[in-house]
């Protein structure tokens, strides 16, 4: 099993930053993938950036170039630097990991980030 906790969201101005960080428990060695989604009111979940089996990093299109996905293996920790935010950026962003070999897919709670014009 594998627990995620996520931090960091909260309320910025349009044009702000904010920093989301995902902590990793458990079986952590099991995680194949791990990445960050978000969902918006009246919206379905959304991929933002996802650390790939492969080693890649792979980003929406509404995240490239304003947001940026690093870890700290060290600290079992994930994180998505957001710059440049809009109101569309509003939603709840949720932590994912997925252990291929058992077929599991985690998820975090969730951290609300609100961006006001």
């Amino acid at each position: 099993q594998v627990h995620l906790v996520e931090s960091g969201g909260g309320l910025v101005q349009s044009g702000g930053s904010l920093r989301l960080s995902c902590v990793a428990s458990g079986s952590t060695a099991s995680i194949h993938s791990i990445g960050w989604y978000r969902q918006a009111p009246g919206k379905e979940r959304e991929m933002v950036v996802v650390l790939t089996s492969s080693g890649s990093t792979v980003y929406s299109d509404p995240a490239k170039g304003r947001f940026t996905f690093s870890r700290d293996n060290a600290k079992n920790t994930v994180y998505l630097q957001m710059n440049s935010l809009t109101p569309d950026d509003t939603a709840v962003y949720y932590c994912n990991a997925i252990d291929y070999g058992q077929g599991l897919d985690y998820w975090g709670q969730g951290t609300q980030v609100t961006v006001s014009s």
